[in-house]
């Protein structure tokens, strides 16, 4: 875990802007790549992580010095996102959009760096994990997502869940299993092509 988020929980307690600028340079990163990773969209989950650090400055503000130091950030910040998260499925289901024309949702890669060649192996990757992890049960995936993902021990994992460790462990598993049964096809398809 990283030094700096100690102090965090004190910081915030003694100066709340200063306190909440330094959570959100320690966390925003785990936070984006949960939420990315359960939405499959950089553009959803870049959203969905300004609304996770809206909502955590606000109850911030209301809680008292004494309940911002007693804080535990990362399980707090991943449990305002993983509902942040929740929220929006709903939405999506009560109203659903037309989708974005495919050159709209293209990133711009950079000219340095990989070339197309490893661009589209690693997109298709990504593609095909962000496609299994949709597959998942929520829970499962959720859990899968912060433990692998984000890096989360697995009593952090319990408390965004609101569940016994043993409950995560065996949601991660299940997880997993189904990943691999999920996955198994595409690679080996993958090693016949490259063959």
């Amino acid at each position: 875990m990283d030094e700096t988020a100690e102090p965090l929980p004190e910081r915030m307690a003694t100066d709340l802007d200063d306190g909440f600028t330094e959570l959100v340079r320690v966390h925003a990163s785990a936070v984006h790549a949960f939420l990315l990773r359960v939405t499959g969209n950089a553009a959803e989950a870049d959203d969905l992580g300004q609304e996770t650090f809206l909502r955590a400055y606000t109850a911030l503000q209301g809680y008292s010095a004494e309940r911002r130091s007693a804080l535990r950030p990362r399980a707090w910040l991943m449990t305002i996102a993983t509902n942040v998260w929740r929220n929006h499925v709903r939405t999506c289901i009560r109203r659903p959009v037309a989708a974005a024309p495919v050159e709209e949702s293209c990133e711009s890669w950079p000219d340095e760096g990989p070339g197309p060649q490893e661009h589209a192996e690693t997109a298709a990757d990504r593609a095909l994990l962000v496609a299994a992890l949709a597959r998942l049960p929520e829970r499962a995936r959720v859990a899968v997502v912060l433990r692998h993902v984000v890096g989360m021990s697995y009593a952090e994992v319990a408390e965004v869940q609101g569940c016994p460790v043993g409950t995560v462990k065996a949601q991660v598993s299940r997880g997993l299993s189904v990943l691999r049964e999920l996955l198994e096809p595409e690679v080996a398809l993958l090693r016949e092509v490259t063959m």
